[in-house]
């Protein structure tokens, strides 16, 4: 009686994988998602402090004296240098060569951009309140190279060597 009766039409489970299918998708992706996005701004953030790492070790290798043309110059490729992924990029070049007598003199090369995060805008189409990027600034100093090894206190304030923006 069972097997002729209403219990087998409510037993019929055809189209439940396609369902439970349907329902997952959309969880799985953003949980695979997230940590990609978040993945690519942390390779992006690395690659941005290689640049500014090269430019540096350029800046303090550079011929004495360090003059507007090697800022401008180590400048140009450190913009070059900097990941696609980053929006609004801007790189400021600092030669420090005053202060105390007989002070370390150093560059100092500083890359900043934004990242825009796919996943914040997902959270913004979904009603969230956040800002679609965020900021990723690197900073290196490096000693110059043309000058005494017996320098050893750090010059306090820097040249104005800042090229202007391209």
């Amino acid at each position: 009686m069972l097997r002729t009766g209403l219990l087998p039409k409510f037993l019929n489970r055809k189209g439940q994988s396609i369902v439970e299918i349907s329902l997952i998708t959309p969880l799985l992706l953003v949980a695979l998602y997230v940590p990609i996005d978040f993945a690519v701004a942390h390779l992006t953030a690395h690659l941005t402090q290689n640049a500014v790492r090269d430019a540096a070790r350029v800046g303090a290798a550079s011929k004495d004296p360090f003059d507007n043309a090697a800022a401008t110059a180590i400048r140009t490729d450190t913009v070059n240098q900097l990941p696609a992924r980053l929006i609004s990029k801007s790189v400021t070049v600092k030669f420090f060569d005053t202060g105390v007598a007989n002070c370390m003199k150093f560059v100092e090369v500083t890359g900043q951009g934004n990242y825009d995060f796919f996943f914040y805008q997902f959270v913004r189409l979904m009603g969230g309140t956040v800002s679609n990027s965020t900021p990723i600034s690197r900073t290196t100093r490096m000693r110059y190279e043309f000058q005494s090894d017996f320098n050893s206190t750090p010059c306090e304030t820097a040249s104005v060597i800042q090229p202007p923006p391209p």
